[in-house]
């Protein structure tokens, strides 16, 4: 029972962590990536796809919907295992809305001459300070002369970490030292053996982490702290959005409509019926049903577009851009990035 469990949690670990750590040396590689998942090209029929783990939990009541028929647009969804699979179905135009990383989504502004665009937030920061066995960490400024064990150096989370900790006086790699492992399961590994162990791991990889060691503390949300950096706009760490092909929204406005409403009640449903919501996120091996009940609260699942949508990414966007540019694809995208109904 035990092997299970855990090939369960290597799975679920390598497959989210991906999708927050976005591809800073995935997102060098060429665009051009083999990938056989397709989703099939059907008149009247909006093809979508979304990246397993949060990036899909918010699409999840929608995809049972179209199942059944209970959809104002027929849909073809796709649901593929890592940014590259979709950073290739969207940069070949073969899919029409897509559930990506947000700082995926400007590289592929980028690399495609502004051929997609952002139309909603899909989840804020999902990022956590984990510790192991102990509460001496109950703020950013207790991470003073400790280690943080993390994934994948010059990725989003490094970003953001690095963000929050200069916001508060702290000086990475001085003030607080941190340890980066090649793997996600790695970290787990590094702060469960480490009797004072502190890492910063994303939902849900949260809970599978506390379910594997009872031990692990959640000492704060990322997001919150970052909200209290001076100077920054609240709610602006913005961990996913929902992408369009900017040809297929020009072209089909309605449909976009209809969309939006759905996937904004699809949203809504999932954080009003979490057990129901799990159940679901289970059958699409989204993640599992015993994990999900608990990672959905965490989660942060929302629906922001308009203005407000504007307002909150391009401030993450800028933050990232001066952390390392190569993770939003070298530029901050101009104003057509944005998809703004009327």
């Amino acid at each position: 029972m035990k092997k299970k469990f855990f090939n369960v949690f290597a799975l679920i670990m390598v497959l989210v962590f991906t999708v927050v750590s976005c591809g800073e040396k995935k997102e060098e590689k060429k665009q051009d990536t083999q990938v056989k998942q397709e989703v099939k090209k059907e008149d009247g029929v909006i093809r979508v796809a979304a990246i397993k783990g949060p990036p899909a939990m918010g699409l999840v009541k929608l995809f049972a919907d179209n199942e059944e028929g209970k959809t104002l647009n027929k849909y073809n969804t796709k649901i593929v295992n890592t940014p590259d699979e979709i950073a290739a179905l969207v940069g070949k135009g073969e899919v029409d809305i897509a559930s990506i990383p947000s700082n995926l989504a400007s590289v592929l502004y980028n690399k495609t001459g502004g051929k997609i665009q952002t139309a909603s937030i899909i989840a804020f920061g999902i990022l956590y300070i984990v510790e192991n066995g102990g509460e001496t960490v109950k703020s950013v400024k207790d991470l003073k002369g400790k280690t943080i064990y993390l994934n994948s150096k010059g990725s989003t989370p490094e970003v953001v970490l690095n963000y929050v900790l200069k916001g508060n006086g702290l000086e990475p790699g001085k003030d607080v030292k941190l340890e980066f492992k090649s793997e996600a399961a790695e970290v787990v590994s590094a702060i469960s053996n480490d009797p004072k162990g502190i890492a910063l791991l994303p939902q849900p990889f949260v809970t599978v982490a506390q379910a594997k060691n009872p031990n692990l503390r959640v000492a704060f949300a990322l997001a919150d702290e970052w909200d209290k950096v001076p100077g920054t706009k609240k709610g602006s760490q913005v961990a996913g959005v929902i992408a369009f092909n900017k040809e297929f929204a020009e072209k089909n406005p309605e449909k976009v409509a209809n969309f939006l409403k759905e996937y904004e009640q699809s949203v809504k449903y999932l954080n009003e019926n979490v057990d129901e919501g799990a159940k679901l996120l289970g059958k699409y091996n989204i993640i599992p049903e015993p994990i999900a009940k608990k990672a959905i609260p965490a989660t942060k699942v929302t629906f922001v577009a308009g203005e407000e949508m504007k307002e909150k990414i391009s401030e993450y966007l800028r933050i990232l851009h001066e952390g390392n540019p190569k993770i939003i694809g070298g530029k901050i995208p101009g104003d057509d990035f944005y998809y703004i109904q009327k």
